[in-house]
């Protein structure tokens, strides 16, 4: 087992959890995305024990953190919304050069790779823009709600494969966001487990199209993804701050978002 990839199950958990901050991008940092994309599309192959030794303590990982950090996020967001905001917006900005590096910009890419770059990041841009779907709460399931809240955690796992584009950005626009984060702070098990079979199913499946796609059309792919990391930052920006302790809190919260990513892209090893 890699039991090391528990503390990278953490970190990506985390993020998972905000709104407009997308877990592959933090998988990126981590320098494990690739290695997480093959994981996923081959686990039901012959090599699934491999593959299982990287994925559990990740999941691991993961759903602890959604567990215990649900209620921390939700203050965090409620009372310290530009703080976090601009935290995450420096671990957004801060993998860009790591990305280009990887893609070998100068070298391998042509004009109309800069142009797939520029149409993908304004799209995502512009869902900034877009007024998340009013819904209530669900707490308890019904046949109807059951197929609705799968399908919105299967398509908010194909979000969460892609670096720049948050799953939980993608429930909330489909209205689910505030379900889940009630439904994990509740325990509320029967939702959970509707939810993130989607996830699961979302998981195996949009992996194998994502891993095929990155390495049969690899420039074009790092195009996209480094146009949604971009453009995520449109997405997630929280807004001037207040002058004072806020405007402070949040520079402050920038900088260190910078320097947390500079440090993973230092230690991170190649994706290629």
């Amino acid at each position: 087992m890699e039991w090391r990839n528990i503390y990278r199950g953490f970190l990506i958990g985390i993020t998972d959890l905000i709104p407009g901050v997308s877990g592959g991008t933090i998988a990126f940092i981590l320098g494990i995305y690739d290695r997480l994309l093959l994981a996923l599309s081959g686990f039901f192959s012959r090599d699934w024990k491999k593959h299982l030794s990287f994925l559990l303590p990740l999941a691991l990982g993961i759903g602890t953190t959604l567990l215990l950090f649900s209620k921390v996020i939700d203050f965090l967001l409620t009372d310290y919304p530009k703080p976090t905001g601009f935290f995450f917006l420096g671990l957004i900005i801060g993998i860009v050069p790591l990305v280009s590096r990887q893609a070998e910009i100068r070298k391998n890419f042509k004009i109309h790779h800069f142009l797939l770059l520029i149409v993908v990041g304004v799209a995502l841009a512009s869902a900034a823009f877009v007024n998340p779907v009013e819904s209530g709460v669900i707490t308890s399931l019904t046949m109807q709600n059951t197929v609705g809240l799968f399908l919105a955690g299967w398509a908010g796992s194909m979000a969460m494969l892609l670096p720049g584009v948050s799953g939980s950005f993608v429930l909330l626009l489909l209205g689910v966001y505030a379900t889940a984060i009630n439904a994990l702070s509740t325990l509320n098990f029967p939702i959970i487990v509707v939810i993130g079979a989607g996830v699961l199913v979302g998981f195996f499946v949009s992996s194998r199209a994502i891993h095929y796609l990155l390495h049969t059309f690899k420039h074009a792919m790092y195009a996209i993804i480094i146009g949604l990391i971009i453009g995520s930052v449109f997405v997630i920006y929280p807004g001037i701050p207040e002058s004072g302790t806020p405007f402070v809190m949040s520079v402050i919260a920038l900088i260190t978002g910078l320097i947390v990513a500079n440090i993973f892209n230092a230690a991170s090893p190649s994706t290629k």
